[in-house]
């Protein structure tokens, strides 16, 4: 059998760190939500007894280091079934250490696509128990659409849906480290604190104008983005909503409630960003596209 997934970046509306836990991890207050640039996972059996990944990307790994692989083993281990071989082909379109969680969301399609191959019929809760282990941001990614993450990411309630707009995203030629921007925060501290309740009033009165001023990530108070600023200005000056950076970044997005503006600000990022796209909200972190028996 072999099964293809839509694998959904994200973006974080807002990101507050809370604190620095004794376990290493953070807990955090997101509202997340998934976008329609995507990955192309596809899962296919053979008789290996293996796992084996496909990418033409450059910079991705192919062995146990990759989320899918964990994902793949998580998968076997929690369901006690028996790998009989498997490769996974990723046809990278979201960026790679960009913010985005693309890698996260790899990994999620692994395990949708691996409980419609073994027929396991998981439920979301028991695929999020699965995810959980490889990453925070896995439980989000296998959910999707717009959600509150707490604790470390895992703990995901519902809020209403974004309503229709369109996302620029803009990615510098710049990666961050996940780890060292956490570092930075344990060293430095933030200097604020985003208005969480503002944001969570903003969310469900689905006001687009109220949660473009609400967006805030406290990594920007910390982590330094070549070209930023100057990403910004340039969504600001084509009348985004509003502008935030996702995640650990480098990854600056702008909001839009017209597509053309969107267009006009993604031509004229093109000598300041690598990376340039325009999304929409969608309301599912993966979806099966394909099954072929």
């Amino acid at each position: 059998m072999k099964v293809k997934v839509n694998a959904y970046a994200k973006i974080n509306l807002m990101l507050d760190i809370i604190e620095r836990r004794t376990d290493g991890y953070h807990d955090l207050f997101m509202i997340m939500q998934s976008v329609s640039t995507h990955d192309i996972v596809t899962v296919s059996e053979n008789k290996s007894k293996k796992i084996s990944i496909t990418c033409k990307t450059d910079g991705i790994p192919l062995d146990e280091k990759n989320i899918c692989w964990k994902s793949a083993e998580a998968f076997f281990k929690y369901t006690k079934k028996k790998n009989k071989g498997i490769n996974i082909n990723i046809n990278k379109r979201i960026p790679h250490a960009a913010g985005l969680a693309g890698g996260s969301a790899d990994g999620a399609a692994v395990i949708i696509a691996l409980n419609e191959i073994y027929k396991t019929n998981l439920s979301d809760k028991e695929l999020c128990e699965i995810g959980v282990k490889i990453g925070a941001d896995l439980p989000f990614c296998l959910t999707g659409g717009t959600l509150l993450a707490q604790g470390i990411g895992d703990k995901l309630s519902k809020v209403k849906p974004l309503k229709k707009c369109y996302i620029v995203l803009a990615k510098p030629d710049f990666d961050v480290n996940t780890g060292y921007a956490y570092k930075q925060f344990d060293t430095y501290g933030k200097t604020r604190t985003p208005d969480k309740f503002g944001m969570l009033c903003a969310i469900q009165s689905q006001s687009l104008k109220e949660i473009s001023k609400k967006m805030e990530n406290v990594f920007e108070q910390f982590i330094e983005v070549p070209k930023r600023v100057d990403i910004k200005e340039v969504l600001k000056n084509n009348g985004a909503m509003g502008v935030c950076m996702s995640g650990s970044g480098p990854t600056v997005f702008g909001i839009f409630e017209n597509k053309l503006n969107a267009q006009n600000a993604a031509e004229e990022l093109k000598h300041l960003a690598k990376d340039i796209d325009i999304c929409t909200p969608v309301r599912y972190g993966c979806k099966i596209t394909e099954i072929t028996e």
